[in-house]
C-alpha cells in the first residue's frame, strides 16, 4: 500500500518506466579527451558549490547547494541547485525551493532520486529569517523536506518538493540507505542548526520513504548514546539483511526488520563520522570474496565526545589511521595500512577496476564552520591536501597506498566537497565553501571550478562488446556478451582469463560520504568462438537484493584492469517493492582467473584455470541465495 501512496505523490511524467527491456547498443571509447593518466583538469563551473551531487545520467551531474549567494540565478534568486552537462561543461540552474544544506540522499530502486531534510529558512550570511522582510533569498524551511528528481538528458526535469511528502519531524545531517525493496531508510540528524549535537537538539530516530504505517518515526537508541559527534551516521545495509553503523566511537547492527540493536566493538583511532569525516567506503563485492561486505575507514579526528566545544578544533592534526571490519563475518576491527598524511575529509571513490581512489581533504582541523576567533576565516580545517591518493584493498599490507603516477590537484577542497565516479571511468570532483554564504576574500573562498581526474587506464583503448540487456534481475538465466576479436589482442585467452563484470553504484556525494555508493562483481565466464570473437556468459545478480539494492546501476567489463565505457542498466523491477529471485543458472565456458580465488567457505584456489564454472561459482551463489531465503544471518555482536 505504501507503494502505491509514493506513487501518487510524484507527476504523471515521472513514473513513465525509465527503462524498457531490450539490449543496448555496442560500447565505444570515451567522447572527452583528457590531458593524460594521473592528472586533473579544471573543465568548468558548477553554477553552485558543489555539497552534494550525484551521476543522474550519462551526460548528466546534478548539484546541490545550501542557500546561498549563487551568482547563478534562477526564477529571480540565487539558485543552490543545477545541471551540470559532460558534454560541453555547462550548467542550467534550478529552482530547488527548500534549504537543502546538509541534507542527505538517495537512490531509490524505481530510479527516482531522493533528496531529504536540510536546514531552516536563511537570509544572507546564513542567517536565519524570522520576518518576510528579511527573506531576500526566497527560501523555504528545507528540514521537514523530501524532494523529488527524475534525472533525464533533456533539460526538463526538475526537483519536486510538495509539502504533502514531508516528514514529520525535522532532520539537519541525516543519512540515507537504499534497502532490499528499493524504499529508504532515513536514519538521524539535528532538529535545527549547529556544529554538533546535542541532547535537546538530537534527532534519535529513524524512518522510512515510502512511509511504512503511520509514516511516525521510531526511536534508535545508538543515536541517543553517541552523543555529539552522531551526525550522518555511516550506514550500509549488509548481505545478512542487516545494517552496520558507526558514529562517534561506536557501531552496530541494526536488525531493522524487527528494530533489534546490537552493539558493535568500539570504533578504533578516530571519530570517522562527521565532523570528523573520514575516508570510507564498502570494498567490492565479488565471487572471490562470496559477495561479502567489508567496510574500510580512513582518517578521521581522535577528539573525545566532552571535546567538541572545548578545543580550537583546527589545530587538531587529523588522523592517519585505517581500519576495516567485516561485520557480517566477525566483530573485530583489522588495522589497515597508515594514510601517508592524516586527513579529514577524503573522499574514497571506487574505480571499474577495483581500486579506490582518495580525493579531496585537509591535514587539520576538522569539517564545520563557525565564526569563532580561532577559525580560518570561518573555517575550522586547514592545511588542504592537494595529492591524492590511490588505495589497492587486495596488496599486500603495507603496499595498498601509492602516489605513483599521480599529479596533484591545484583546487584546495576542504568542508563541503564532493565526487563521483563518471561512466567514461574519470572522476568528477567539484566543491568546497567552509562559509556561512558565497564569499571570494577568505583564504578558503566559495569554489565553483569542476575537476576531471583521469585514472592510469583514461587514455586506453576501452574494451567493447554488445549484447547488454536493459534489465538485471536477481539470479535466473545467464546473459551472453559478444566480443570481436579485434579487442582481444595478441593472447585472447589470457585476455579473456583476466575479464571481470561489474556493476556499480556511484552514490550521493556529501561531507566525505557517497551513500549507497557499490561495487558488486558478477560471475562470468567464456567461450572461444571459431571466427576468432569471444562469448562472455554473465550471471545476474547474486540472488539476495541486500548485495546490491533494487535500482540504476552500472556496468562494466573490465578486460587486464582496463574498463569499458560504463552502460547504464536496471537491477530489478524497476519498483519498490518485493524483488523476485531464483536460483541462478549454471555458466558455461572456461572461466576466469579473477573468480577463482573463493568458494563458499572463503578459501582459496587458483589451480583448473581452464576448469567449468561448476561447482565453486554455483557453490557461492547457491549460499548466497540460501542466505537470502533464510534472511538475517546470525548476529556476531
Amino acid at each position: 500500500m505504501y507503494i502505491q501512496t509514493h506513487i501518487a505523490a510524484f507527476p504523471a511524467r515521472l513514473i513513465v518506466p525509465l527503462f524498457v527491456s531490450g539490449v543496448l547498443a555496442q560500447t565505444g571509447q570515451p567522447t572527452w579527451q583528457g590531458t593524460g593518466a594521473g592528472t586533473f583538469q579544471i573543465v568548468g563551473n558548477s553554477g553552485v558549490s558543489a555539497q552534494q551531487l550525484f551521476l543522474g545520467t550519462k551526460n548528466k551531474v546534478y548539484i546541490i547547494d545550501k542557500v546561498e549567494n549563487n551568482p547563478l540565478r534562477v526564477n529571480d534568486h540565487a539558485a543552490w541547485g543545477s545541471e551540470y552537462d559532460l558534454n560541453d561543461n555547462t550548467v542550467r540552474a534550478m529552482d530547488v525551493v527548500t534549504n537543502t544544506f546538509c541534507a542527505g540522499g538517495a537512490l531509490l530502486g524505481d530510479g527516482t532520486w531522493i533528496n531529504v531534510g536540510g536546514n531552516q529558512e536563511v537570509t544572507y550570511g546564513g542567517l536565519a529569517v524570522n520576518n518576510t522582510s528579511q527573506d531576500l533569498y526566497k527560501d523555504g524551511d528545507g528540514r521537514f523536506a523530501v524532494r523529488f528528481l527524475s534525472p533525464c538528458d533533456d533539460g526538463n526535469c526538475n526537483w519536486v518538493d510538495d509539502t504533502k511528502n514531508y516528514m514529520k519531524t525535522t532532520r539537519w545531517y541525516p543519512t540515507l540507505e537504499t534497502l532490499e525493496d528499493g524504499s529508504v531508510i532515513i536514519i538521524g540528524g539535528n532538529l535545527f542548526g549547529g556544529f554538533v549535537s546535542s541532547t535537546d537538539n538530537n534527532n534519535p530516530t529513524y524512518e522510512y520513504w515510502p512511509r511504512r504505517g503511520d509514516g511516525l518515526e521510531i526511536t534508535l537508541n545508538f543515536l541517543q548514546t553517541t552523543l555529539p559527534a552522531n551526525l550522518y551516521p555511516l550506514t550500509w545495509l549488509l548481505p545478512s539483511g542487516n545494517l552496520f553503523l558507526t558514529t562517534n566511537w561506536a557501531t552496530e547492527i541494526f536488525d531493522y526488520k524487527n528494530n533489534v540493536e546490537h552493539a558493535g566493538p568500539a570504533m578504533p583511532h578516530a571519530v570517522r563520522t562527521y565532523p570528523g569525516s573520514a575516508a570510507n567506503a564498502m570494498l567490492p563485492m565479488t565471487p572471490a570474496n562470496n559477495w561479502t561486505a567489508t567496510m574500510v575507514f580512513c582518517g578521521g579526528t581522535d577528539l573525545q565526545p566532552n571535546q567538541w566545544r572545548k578545543t580550537v578544533v583546527v589545530n587538531v592534526p587529523a588522523s592517519a589511521s585505517c581500519v576495516r571490519i567485516t561485520p557480517d563475518v566477525t566483530n573485530t576491527f583489522e588495522e589497515d595500512d597508515d594514510l601517508p598524511d592524516g586527513r579529514v575529509m577524503g573522499n574514497f571513490i571506487l574505480l571499474p577496476n577495483g581500486k579506490i581512489f582518495l580525493v579531496n581533504g585537509v591535514n587539520q582541523g576538522v569539517a564545520g564552520y563557525g565564526n569563532d576567533s580561532w577559525a580560518v576565516g570561518h573555517s575550522y580545517a586547514d592545511s588542504p591536501l592537494l595529492q591524492p591518493l590511490m588505495y589497492d584493498p587486495d596488496a599486500p599490507q603495507g603496499s595498498r597506498f601509492s602516489t605513483d603516477s599521480l599529479s596533484a590537484s591545484t583546487v584546495p577542497r576542504l568542508y563541503h566537497s564532493s565526487a563521483t565516479l563518471l561512466p567514461d571511468g574519470s572522476v568528477f570532483v567539484s566543491g568546497s565553501n567552509p562559509n556561512p554564504d558565497v564569499t571570494t576574500t577568505e583564504k578558503w573562498s566559495t569554489e565553483w571550478r569542476v575537476e576531471r581526474f583521469y585514472p592510469a587506464y583514461y587514455s586506453e583503448h576501452r574494451p567493447e562488446y554488445s549484447g547488454l540487456p536493459t534489465k538485471l534481475g536477481y539470479g535466473g538465466p545467464y546473459f551472453n556478451l559478444t566480443v570481436a576479436s579485434s579487442e582481444l589482442g595478441s593472447d585472447p585467452a589470457s585476455s579473456l582469463g583476466n575479464t571481470k563484470v561489474v556493476l556499480m553504484r556511484f552514490g550521493f556525494s556529501t561531507h566525505a560520504i557517497n551513500f549507497g555508493q557499490k561495487y558488486v562483481q558478477l560471475n562470468n565466464t567464456y567461450t572461444m568462438n571459431s571466427d576468432g570473437s569471444a562469448t562472455l556468459h554473465v550471471s545476474q545478480v547474486p540472488p539476495n537484493p541486500a548485495i546490491l539494492a533494487p535500482g540504476p546501476a552500472w556496468f562494466f567489463v573490465v578486460v587486464n584492469g582496463i574498463p569499458s565505457m560504463g552502460q547504464e542498466v536496471m537491477v530489478g523491477s524497476g519498483k519498490i517493492e518485493t524483488q523476485n529471485a531464483t536460483h541462478p543458472a549454471s555458466l558455461p565456458g572456461v572461466f576466469a582467473i579473477q573468480q577463482q580465488t573463493g568458494n563458499s567457505t572463503g578459501s582459496s584456489s587458483n589451480s583448473n584455470r581452464a576448469s567449468t564454472l561448476g561447482s565453486q561459482s554455483a557453490t557461492s551463489l547457491a549460499y548466497v541465495f540460501a542466505a537470502a531465503l533464510a534472511g538475517a544471518a546470525t548476529l556476531l555482536f
